[in-house]
């Protein structure tokens, strides 16, 4: 009996690093097909016709999101980064290999951004989330180094309220020792169970070392049917 229960323990064992690899590379195909820039919109009558599956990119300003889907494609300026926070303002989208379109949404956050500017993110992000059928899941970015704002907790609620699925992915995790980073991720999970509309579980990442990148691709293939 005990050789039985080890045997099915080390085949479970085995399917699971299995279904790993093989999420794994669905992952790397994927993001190994070539992405563009496509659209970019900055009111809702400008938004492109939908086009297959899309998950969006958000967060607050600086919190790294260009940097992280130029990791996500391999590429170095897909997505234009800047040390200034509210460059983007617009929804940018890009396709990948005709599979997936990711979206890098406008951050939010940006303490000088004027009042009327930042309704008018609010106001496009929410259009954006509420209308869009295609929207598969949004990734929203957290800095991995700063505690959670104000601003976070209200884009939770606007998620929350239209009933949009979201996973919180944590950024710049290489500021962190591995312990930092542990306690970081359990306070985040724990955070995201609070939240009707968030995907229980949350992605480490960091755009400067390569962590978590694998990952996250294997983990967004995995929503992208027939990917």
């Amino acid at each position: 009996m005990a050789d039985h229960a080890q045997h099915q323990a080390g085949a479970a064992e085995h399917g699971a690093h299995l279904n790993a690899s093989l999420d794994l590379e669905a992952g790397r195909k994927l993001f190994a097909r070539p992405c563009r820039f496509v659209h970019a919109a900055q009111s809702l009558d400008q938004l492109p016709p939908p086009a297959g599956p899309e998950i969006a990119f958000a967060g607050r300003s600086n919190v790294g999101k260009s940097s992280l889907l130029n990791a996500l494609t391999g590429r170095r300026a897909l997505a234009r980064t800047s040390s200034a926070p509210g460059r983007t303002r617009q929804l940018n989208f890009f396709d990948l290999g005709g599979e997936l379109t990711l979206v890098d949404m406008p951050g939010y956050g940006y303490a000088r951004a004027a009042k009327a500017l930042k309704a008018d993110w609010q106001g496009l992000m929410f259009d954006y989330l509420r209308g869009r059928p295609s929207l598969q899941r949004v990734m929203l970015l957290m800095d991995a180094r700063i505690e959670v704002k104000p601003v976070d907790e209200q884009a939770m609620a606007l998620l929350d309220e239209a009933a949009v699925s979201f996973q919180l992915v944590l950024t710049k995790t290489d500021g962190l020792r591995p312990a930092a980073l542990g306690a970081r991720t359990r306070e985040m999970l724990a955070l995201a169970r609070r939240h009707p509309a968030a995907f229980p579980h949350v992605q480490a990442t960091s755009s400067e070392t390569g962590a978590g990148i694998e990952a996250l691709r294997a983990e967004l293939a995995a929503i992208v049917p027939a990917a």
